[in-house]
């Protein structure tokens, strides 16, 4: 099953896609169709495809957003980084998002704007102290995300959270992915390409800590809750490690996808 975000004329509505057929919900979004009930059994109203343009972020304000550094080992190495022992954590907010086929904002202040193709975990229950089956059990699904990155602010002090978080810059979606539709231990193909040119080609199973590892540990010292969006990683062939470096600059074109679940499709703009 497939659960994604449209925008309608006057709010927005939940959808779920199986067997082929689209059916809409009374709820804003993925997280308040989770959080209303069985949603697995609800039937909703039977309606064509969404149209590419109105697909809003699954969830439009999760209340967190936590990513995962260096969780692949050839991306740890290419920026000069050993394989960590433990998660490399840090967050974002609900402001850096943009849905599937939204326009990228690139910030004036920086011209080092680099891309990170991403796998995504968006919590479907409340969890705390998981052990790997309850871990698994409250993965609602997967989703693709880019965590764009502002390179020259990142690296302006040891904590990377204000070179991660400039407003309109992360795009997730299309719609989440239930896990029942995946194999996640064989591997999904990770791939980012900018104006058609393959600048990521990685997999899933080369991941440091899996999805259940990375839930398992951050219940260690907080709740998750259901919308949660975890951000996995990312595999080599990001732009700023590249000789000589490439980044994004506006009318670029980022497409991002992950098989099995979707692709992004953003194109880059100059922010207001």
């Amino acid at each position: 099953m497939k659960l994604g975000t449209v925008r309608t004329a006057d709010s927005s509505s939940a959808y779920s896609l199986r067997d082929g057929e689209y059916r809409y919900h009374d709820a804003v979004d993925v997280m308040a169709l989770v959080e209303a009930g069985p949603w697995k059994h609800e039937d909703g109203r039977p309606g064509a495809a969404p149209d590419a343009a109105s697909v809003l972020p699954p969830v439009l304000s999760p209340r967190k957003i936590i990513c995962a550094g260096l969780n692949y080992t050839d991306h740890a190495l290419e920026v000069g980084k050993e394989a960590p022992a433990v998660p490399t954590l840090f967050a974002k907010v609900a402001t850096t998002l943009v849905g599937a086929n939204d326009r990228l904002e690139l910030p004036g202040v920086s011209t080092r704007i680099d891309w990170e193709a991403e796998l995504a975990i968006v919590i479907g229950s409340e969890i705390r102290h998981a052990t790997p089956e309850t871990a698994a059990e409250a993965i609602l699904g997967y989703t693709v995300l880019n965590d764009i990155s502002i390179r020259d602010w990142q690296n302006r002090t040891s904590e990377w959270f204000q070179g991660k978080n400039f407003d309109r810059t992360c795009p997730i979606g299309p719609d989440v992915t239930t896990p029942d539709e995946l194999d996640l231990a064989a591997g999904l193909a990770v791939t980012c390409s900018v104006n058609g040119e393959v600048m990521q080609a990685g997999t899933t199973s080369d991941m440091i800590f899996t999805p259940v590892d990375l839930v398992v540990y951050i219940t260690q010292f907080l709740t998750l809750q259901p919308g949660d969006v975890i951000a996995t990683g990312t595999p080599a062939g990001v732009g700023f490690s590249r000789k000589p470096p490439i980044f994004l600059t506006p009318g670029d074109v980022v497409s991002t996808s992950i098989a099995g679940i979707g692709e992004l499709h953003n194109v880059c703009v100059a922010a207001d």
